[in-house]
């Protein structure tokens, strides 16, 4: 019987770790060891896929010692940018078997199989011209959904509501859709946000520890969502008009916050300047004549009301993206959607369902970006592992070099989650997380967007307070439902561990504009409700600010090595390296047990700072852990500020 290793998660195997630039040369190595056969009599072969394209590789013994032989190989990564596969072919006499990735695909140990179809272990290779901007890196961001976060008018006057819309009588209401019997929204709900809101709250978002904001859809249209764009070029009349987002831009600047858009463009509304199906605009649109110049945009079946639509949403026609005038229109011309924002000071761009947009497309909206301002960001909503994405039958190049700088790291919120609910062990998720650091290149991971919460998902604290199932709800007892005290308590403490967790760990966190309020909500349109300003959590946004603090107090946080351990199953760590500083993140998931941790296998003589309790430590040999506990210790007590 022959035993063998190949562990890509250790550089001993695999040297250097992870994504690798363009014609980077790799080491890769396999270890073989048997008491009962001769290692002299084996064949090994490592066997590669640049795309469909083999490479098979003979292997060397490079060192051996009684029973134990490592083979080694050395490889140079493509010219061009693009996935390679890689495993490993053993042969002994008329015996072939194979070791590759194992099952889950997480990297790190293999398996061993008598079948060629065995998983590929994934090196990333990538065009490293262009660096993510180090602010956006440093920065702590906040998603706002303007008409819930606050109405900054004196006499809190809705500015410009639509016809037929419902507009809340109290702000503290809870959001409600009017829907036909097809399910079909027929009135929009509106509580009345807006930018002069925003601006009159950046103290408090600067307190908090905000960098930048990410604004869902700004554009003029009928929902209260926005993402059924009506004019690209206007901002919406509920929020407000293009001055007011010409002084918050402004005001911003005063405070060093800087704003992302959101970017729909692989639809727009069925009412719309471009569309216009029922005439709302004078402009002539593609539903109405095909002397349109906006008919090309779209793929009409039956002209005119059978068309191509985004999930099939009447509402929302798709565009054909790669039409010539739709790009001129978005990001070519001089007049371009991206060029006229850019020239009013927006930082970056979030592209909403970037897998339904076409790789040039996108490569083309960013070159755009680049030319007009090489400091901003584009950020697409990916909610998979984005390295190895495949959508509509194409394997994507999000991160080959010329598309986005980061994506909405929805697994980083999923382990977590699943973690502290008690889904998944500590060494699961350490699995999870290692996966997709050596998947992604290393600029990105340090770039992704850590959230927990957004418009998309339940809100944080009715997860992590373990709501009642709305499999047998009614839509009233959805609005209505709040977590009973105890599990609301039990959710709050999980969500401190939780933000902890977000703060301290690689990536740009994203707070959901209330989350940390402490807000409630299932989903669409429960966790859309308006900020509970003078009914907030107190100590909940404090402890949030402490979190923010200690990101944003020590560079170890924002640009640090990250390397995950495990104890026990309920506690998890990392360990965050840069310069002469170390740190040790550890956390307790169990909501009842405390546990006392033993670390001296892993840290000698470690002496610092207890960051939480602002105390000396001389000795961290064993760590007492409380239920829903997190602890953060720096090994001196050097402080990076900004």
């Amino acid at each position: 019987m022959i035993e063998i290793l190949h562990d890509s998660h250790e550089t001993y195997y695999r040297m250097p770790f992870g994504a690798v630039p363009c014609k980077t040369k790799i080491a890769l190595r396999v270890t073989l060891s048997s008491k009962d056969i001769d290692l002299d009599g084996i064949e090994c072969a490592l066997q590669l896929y640049e795309g469909f394209d083999p490479v098979t590789v003979e292997m060397d013994i490079e060192k051996k010692e009684c029973s134990k032989a490592t083979y080694m190989a050395q490889y140079t990564a493509p010219k061009n940018p693009g996935l390679v596969w890689y495993y490993f072919i053993v042969k002994h006499h008329n015996e072939t078997i194979f070791y590759g990735n194992n099952w889950e695909r997480q990297g790190g140990k293999g398996v061993v199989t008598e079948e060629e179809n065995v998983p590929s272990y994934q090196i990333t290779v990538y065009d490293d011209k262009r660096c993510v901007p180090e602010w956006f890196k440093e920065s702590i961001m906040y998603q706002i959904f303007v008409d819930r976060f606050y109405n900054g008018n004196a006499d809190n006057k809705i500015n410009s509501p639509n016809m037929g819309s419902l507009i809340h009588g109290d702000w503290y209401d809870t959001p409600y859709y009017i829907k036909d019997k097809e399910g079909r929204v027929v009135r929009w709900d509106f509580f009345g946000g807006n930018l002069k809101g925003i601006q009159e709250k950046l103290p408090y978002l600067k307190e908090l520890g905000i960098d930048v904001i990410y604004l869902n859809p700004i554009f003029e249209a009928i929902s209260n969502h926005k993402y059924d764009t009506g004019d690209y070029k206007k901002i919406d009349p509920m929020f407000g008009t293009l001055q007011d987002f010409e002084n918050l831009i402004e005001a911003g600047k005063k405070y060093g916050i800087k704003f992302i858009l959101d970017g729909v463009f692989s639809h727009t509304g069925s009412e719309s300047i471009y569309f216009n199906k029922n005439g709302t605009y004078p402009e002539i649109g593609a539903f109405q004549s095909k002397e349109s110049p906006y008919f090309s945009w779209y793929q009409f079946e039956n002209y005119p009301n059978e068309y191509d639509s985004w999930w099939g949403v009447g509402t929302l026609p798709n565009v054909n993206e790669m039409e010539d005038s739709y790009k001129d229109f978005i990001f070519n011309k001089d007049d371009s959607v991206i060029k006229y924002w850019a020239e009013k000071g927006v930082k970056g761009w979030r592209l909403d369902v970037a897998d339904e947009l076409p790789d040039e497309f996108i490569k083309g909206l960013k070159s755009t970006m680049m030319e007009l301002d090489d400091d901003s960001v584009l950020i697409g909503e990916v909610w998979e592992d984005a390295s190895n994405k495949i959508s509509y039958g194409q394997l994507r190049q999000y991160f080959w070099g010329d598309e986005l700088d980061s994506v909405m790291n929805y697994p980083f919120r999923s382990t977590f989650i699943d973690f502290i609910l008690g889904h998944i062990s500590s060494e699961d998720a350490e699995k999870r997380l290692m996966c997709l650091y050596e998947n992604y290149p290393k600029d990105i991971f340090y770039s992704l967007i850590n959230l927990i919460g957004t418009h998309d998902v339940e809100r944080i604290l009715t997860i992590l307070g373990e709501a009642e199932d709305t499999f047998s709800m009614s839509e009233e007892e959805k609005e209505k439902y709040r977590l009973p005290t105890k599990k609301r308590q039990i959710g709050i403490k999980r969500l401190e561990l939780l933000v902890l967790i977000q703060m301290t760990f690689p990536g740009v966190p994203c707070i959901y504009y209330g989350d940390e309020a402490e807000m409630e909500g299932y989903a669409d349109p429960y966790n859309r409700g308006p900020y509970p300003w003078n009914k907030e959590n107190k100590s909940l946004i404090d402890w949030y600010k402490i979190a923010t603090g200690i990101r944003k107090s020590h560079k170890v946080f924002v640009s640090g090595d990250w390397k995950g351990f495990y104890c026990k199953k309920d506690i998890f760590g990392y360990i965050r390296s840069l310069d002469n500083v170390d740190t040790i993140c550890i956390f307790n998931r169990n909501p009842e047990k405390e546990y006392m941790v033993s670390l001296e296998e892993k840290f000698e003589n470690f002496c610092g700072i207890d960051l939480l309790k602002n105390e000396q430590i001389t000795d961290i040999k064993k760590v007492s852990l409380k239920p829903l506990e997190g602890r953060i210790f720096m090994r001196n007590e050097r402080i990076y500020k900004e």
